[in-house]
């Protein structure tokens, strides 16, 4: 398999079902994605002590860093054959603290596909479905 030759959604869903090696950032903020569709990802992510701020609890970036991850994610779905993209904004809100080891449900949708640009949003959840952190993001469509 050539990523150069594959839309976006076939690249996510081969990284879903383990084709491609996960990316670094995957081990660092322990997440993987666990549904995959046109517009739509959703992973599972998991802050542990390595994740922790000078308080003892988990590093906001934590959040960041996972809700960066879906929204792009979810623009990759919608992307050509040979399309990139990058972050060009990232807004997020925390509502509540983070706990540890507990599994986190992330989901990144996209609400608008522009020519160059791809706006998405993306939610933190916990497993009962309470909202730990809300993000949207606006990612530029990169043309080789």
């Amino acid at each position: 398999m050539n990523p150069n030759e594959m839309t976006g959604l076939d690249i996510m869903t081969a990284f879903s079902k383990g084709l491609f090696p996960a990316p670094g950032i995957a081990k660092t903020m322990p997440m993987e994605p666990v549904e995959v569709e046109h517009g739509r990802i959703v992973f599972q992510a998991t802050a542990n002590a390595t994740h922790s701020n000078p308080l003892g609890g988990v590093h906001g970036g934590f959040a960041a860093t996972v809700l960066d991850s879906v929204t792009g994610c979810a623009t990759h779905t919608v992307l050509a054959a040979g399309e990139g993209y990058g972050t060009t904004d990232l807004n997020i809100k925390m509502c509540r603290p983070i706990p540890f080891n507990a599994k986190m449900i992330a989901e990144g949708k996209v609400i608008n596909v522009g020519r160059n640009l791809v706006i998405s949003e993306g939610y933190l959840r916990d497993e009962a479905g309470k909202l730990y952190a809300h993000a949207t993001a606006t990612n530029m469509i990169i043309r080789k």
